[in-house]
């Protein structure tokens, strides 16, 4: 059985960075394995994809970064929200709450 490539919808990959790094400082690579774990490995989030978001949002203010030591004694760049980006996560999260929900009544109507 080939196994299904999950694509994000435009926005979902912000919302769930956000969401992840609201629960404290974390680097790049913490943060893909976080969404994967949550997941239970539905969302695999390239690097490729990973590290233009973070980008982006830091451009927007969203998250801030440091480069500190990790556990393994590497630098990494860690990242956490600012206020703005609570204000996004916020505002994302029941952006999706209403999305879901319409798309929810849709399925369940009678053929």
């Amino acid at each position: 059985m080939a196994q299904e490539k999950s694509e994000f919808l435009k926005g979902t990959l912000d919302m769930l960075i956000l969401k992840v790094v609201a629960a404290g400082p974390i680097h790049g690579y913490a943060i893909s394995q976080r969404i994967q774990q949550v997941s239970k490995d539905f969302f695999q989030v390239p690097q490729g994809s990973l590290y233009p978001a973070l980008h982006r949002l830091e451009e927007r203010d969203w998250l801030e970064a440091e480069w500190r030591d990790t556990a393994t004694g590497r630098e990494a760049k860690f990242y956490k929200l600012t206020r703005k980006g609570r204000t996004q996560l916020e505002s994302e999260v029941l952006h999706w709450e209403k999305l879901t929900d319409a798309v929810a009544l849709i399925l369940r109507t009678a053929e």
